[in-house]
């Protein structure tokens, strides 16, 4: 090889090994795709990495109320349950519980829980605090295992006392004098006491009181209005306290709507609770007060005497089985064998169905009746005095025969 040659080689040499350096010193380069996804991941771990402690206090947090949300409804739950009634079912059991003046909350909530009233005397005394209550009144009372502490502690605060009371019945058809005895016997009034009240008391607040009119005949003034019910009363109730509730009695019996018919036939309701009255007593089996009412009716329309039996004892004073032809002669205003129209006031007080009667009565042409006296307390009617005659022949007949 000539010198020459061996210089071209040596540099083609040189020139190789410069290339390959070159090669070495650059980076080894990727695709932009798989380069960009690989930045991407990295952000994404790098929020991820931040945002991890705020994720977990917030679900630390999260589930810490979750817990004391739970526990305060477990434990309201049981507060609730608490201050229910211990026997919800036992509303016929009262029980008698005494209430020592000066008693003090926990004292009170003792007593209750012994009594098996309550089921929780702290919880009872601590919702009582919560309440902002202090006002408990001391004395008897009666409560139930069926109230809630609730309705207990209304009863204490409110005072309603257990007082003794009495039950008395007013029958229909009694005049006021048998029920100021009637009531005395019970022990409910002191009948001269109760007897002074029926005709001295004011009682203007009721208008047909005021509206009943003056008469020097009439005995009592509120004869026919001490409504006939069933009552109770705490013991020691004054007379006029009793006398103003059979008053309410009879208002809330005489409908609102009764006006329009008493101003048809022209009567005042003083004048109707009369002859209800007169009805009541003449009267036995209830199909036929309105029967009847139209035998009084018709014969107040046509001027005729009422001739009922029932205002002959009224003024007499007495109850009879039978009233006699000389009772009949009997010189007073109540008579209405011998007085037109009807008596100066009521002669008993009426019930509901004789009220009913007097202001609707049955509408016919009979003007007579009498009773058949064969045990059935009906009566015949009739047209005519013939017809009633011969009916009055045939009841006495079943009165001969039941002798």
């Amino acid at each position: 090889m000539t010198e020459e040659q061996k210089r071209r080689a040596e540099e083609q040499r040189g020139e190789a090994m410069e290339t390959n350096e070159t090669a070495t010193d650059q980076p080894e380069t990727k695709p932009s795709g798989v380069r960009e996804e690989k930045e991407q991941q990295e952000v994404e771990y790098e929020e991820v990495k931040a945002a991890s402690p705020l994720k977990v206090v917030l679900i630390t947090l999260g589930v810490i109320l979750l817990l004391v949300a739970s526990a305060a409804a477990v434990g309201g739950l049981y507060l609730y349950s608490q201050l229910q009634p211990v026997d919800p079912a036992a509303e016929d059991e009262v029980l008698e519980v005494e209430i020592p003046m000066g008693s003090s909350t926990a004292r009170i909530a003792q007593i209750l829980h012994e009594q098996g009233l309550i089921k929780n005397e702290k919880l009872f005394y601590f919702y009582v605090r919560y309440l902002g209550v202090s006002d408990f009144q001391a004395g008897q009372y009666q409560l139930s295992p069926s109230m809630s502490a609730g309705e207990i502690i209304k009863e204490l605060q409110e005072g309603r006392l257990h007082r003794e009371t009495l039950r008395f019945t007013i029958p229909e058809g009694l005049t006021v004098e048998e029920t100021a005895q009637r009531l005395e016997e019970q022990g409910v009034v002191d009948a001269d006491r109760f007897l002074q009240v029926v005709n001295n008391g004011d009682f203007s607040e009721f208008s047909f009181v005021q509206d009943i009119p003056e008469a020097e005949d009439r005995k009592y003034r509120l004869e026919g209005f001490l409504y006939p019910e069933t009552y109770e009363v705490y013991k020691g109730t004054t007379e006029e306290d009793i006398v103003r509730l059979l008053l309410e009695q009879f208002e809330k019996v005489f409908k609102e709507e009764w006006h329009g018919a008493l101003e048809e036939h022209g009567m005042t309701v003083y004048e109707a609770v009369t002859l209800a009255s007169i009805i009541e007593r003449e009267t036995v089996v209830d199909e036929e007060r309105k029967k009847i009412s139209g035998v009084l009716h018709n014969r107040l329309e046509e001027g005729m005497l009422l001739q009922a039996d029932a205002t002959v004892l009224y003024a007499l004073g007495e109850h009879k089985e039978r009233v006699l032809y000389q009772d009949l002669e009997v010189d007073n205003p109540y008579n209405t064998y011998k007085y037109p129209g009807l008596p100066p006031g009521p002669i008993a007080s009426p019930g509901l169905p004789s009220l009913e009667a007097a202001i609707f009565p049955a509408k016919h042409d009979y003007l007579f009746y009498v009773t058949k006296k064969d045990g059935s307390g009906t009566h015949y009617f009739s047209k005519t005095y013939a017809e009633h005659r011969q009916y009055d022949e045939k009841s006495r007949r079943h009165l001969d025969q039941a002798d």
